[in-house]
């Protein structure tokens, strides 16, 4: 089923809910590929067609024309997280700089994060190069503060960059001048700023890489759902099945973000996280007067129930949280319909930092899941002996370190020992999740507690909630 579908609105006059995402309602749902017409041979056979697969498709194809790479996709090429983020190319790192820290010293932190700061020049780059028309404005990043705690949290954490050997250029604090002349946020009480994030339409981004990939030669596969992957055994090579036949590859590289859990043996490997967005109406003149954004930066917050929002092409507010965090059994959104509830939190989440819309009209709300490990912290891997790799676990900000996973699985796959095979993240083991119930009561208690923090500290507390602290050691991020 790829045409429209019915919106349950709670009210909301006109919205469409699902659809997969407003920015397919914008760019047009792609034409239809062919499903795997039976079993075949490849050299790497990817998993999955979103970011992560067709980078990691794009990156070998280019490094080595010669070798056999296919796709294969459960829906169509970028139907998941790739097609419905918030369109952030944001350097952040998708960890824990703690972690790496811990595990490979200081220096690796630095090293994955000038990695993913090349990674944004990079996807920029290549859209263009590729004649990629994405809505791309590399504006950079504000994060603001809106009560005292998240003020606290903003100077930890740009004192942890400068600890780090990150000046001004990377990341700075906003005067109140300059903060107000960029976006004016109702109780902004203070704002960083970072130049290394872009604004990106991520549907028309995804199928131009899809498009690119194809022209380069690989071969990509729809409506073919890869039900399990099997390692390399008895000189037989690695192999991912499929109903339609199966793919035996030397190399078979897992690429399936929060859908990991529909692979036999991966029900308990990456939590299938859900996020929500709403996008308004098309805003005029006199409300941008009175906000702001001509520069069109990215815009976060420092709560724990955080947001992401950029302004579009077209004059809109895209909004975006957690709303419903999880679903039981690992369960998957219905082509990106989401609750009334969360599309009316999110909707006041948008007056509360913008009071003069709030007679905007919402025209889209959507949702979709992103990969979570038990650590938080994201990974690239490729195991010779089993013929099997993956990478994920993004955690909510992949746009740009899915470039990064297929630049460093393309050196793996070509055994070539590079800057990027040495990242902290590359080869990063994680202990699965736990099992149902104790999965379920886990994220909700979590995310229950976030958002008891989250009002305890809008009411006037001036440190973080002890309630954050303990969803952190329950989760342990």
């Amino acid at each position: 089923m790829r045409g429209p579908q019915a919106a349950e609105t709670g009210g909301t006059a006109g919205l469409v809910n699902g659809e997969v995402s407003f920015w397919y309602r914008q760019a047009g749902l792609p034409a239809p590929r062919d499903p795997l017409p039976g079993p075949r041979e490849y050299d790497v056979c990817v998993v999955g067609g979103g970011f992560t697969g067709l980078w990691t498709a794009y990156y070998l194809k280019r490094a080595r024309p010669g070798l056999r790479v296919a796709v294969l996709e459960k829906e169509f090429a970028g139907f998941g997280a790739s097609g419905r983020n918030g369109g952030w190319l944001t350097a952040e790192l998708a960890g824990s700089a703690e972690r790496y820290a811990r595990a490979h010293g200081p220096e690796s932190v630095v090293a994955q994060q000038r990695a993913m700061f090349d990674s944004v020049d990079e996807v920029i780059r290549v859209a263009s190069a590729e004649g990629i028309d994405a809505d791309i404005v590399k504006a950079g990043v504000l994060n603001v503060a809106t009560n005292p705690a998240q003020r606290r949290r903003l100077h930890a954490e740009l004192a942890e960059a400068r600890d780090r050997g990150f000046a001004a250029a990377d990341l700075r604090l906003l005067d109140a001048g300059e903060r107000e002349e960029r976006l004016r946020v109702a109780g902004a009480l203070e704002a960083t700023y970072s130049p290394h994030c872009a604004r990106v339409q991520p549907a028309r981004l995804v199928q131009g890489l899809a498009r690119a990939v194809a022209a380069l030669g690989a071969d990509i596969y729809e409506d073919t759902t890869v039900t399990e992957i099997r390692p390399r055994t008895a000189g037989r090579p690695a192999e991912a099945v499929t109903a339609r036949g199966n793919v035996r590859a030397e190399y078979v590289i897992r690429e399936t973000e929060g859908f990991t859990a529909g692979l036999a043996g991966q029900r308990r490997q990456w939590l299938p996280m859900n996020s929500s967005m709403i996008v308004t109406e098309p805003l005029g003149d006199d409300v941008w007067e009175r906000i702001g954004w001509e520069g069109r930066e990215l815009l976060g917050d420092h709560a724990h129930a955080y947001i992401y929002a950029q302004r579009t092409v077209d004059g809109r507010i895209a909004i975006g949280g957690r709303g419903v965090p999880y679903r039981f059994g690992s369960a998957w959104d219905r082509r990106g319909a989401t609750q009334p509830k969360t599309i009316d939190a999110l909707r006041r989440m948008l007056s509360g930092l913008f009071p003069v819309t709030a007679g905007a009209a919402i025209d889209h709300a959507w949702c979709g899941v992103l990969g979570v490990p038990r650590d938080w912290c994201s990974t690239a891997h490729l195991d010779r002996s089993t013929g099997l790799g993956w990478a994920g676990g993004y955690v909510g900000t992949g746009v740009a370190t899915t470039n990064l996973a297929g630049r460093t699985l393309r050196d793996l796959v070509l055994g070539e020992d590079t800057s990027l095979t040495r990242l902290p993240w590359v080869g990063r083991e994680v202990r699965q999740w736990e099992p149902e119930p104790l999965r379920w009561i886990g994220v909700q208690l979590i995310y229950a507690l976030y958002r008891a923090a989250d009002r305890r500290e809008n009411a006037g507390l001036a440190r973080t909630s002890r309630y954050a602290r303990l969803a952190g050691l329950i989760s342990g991020r």
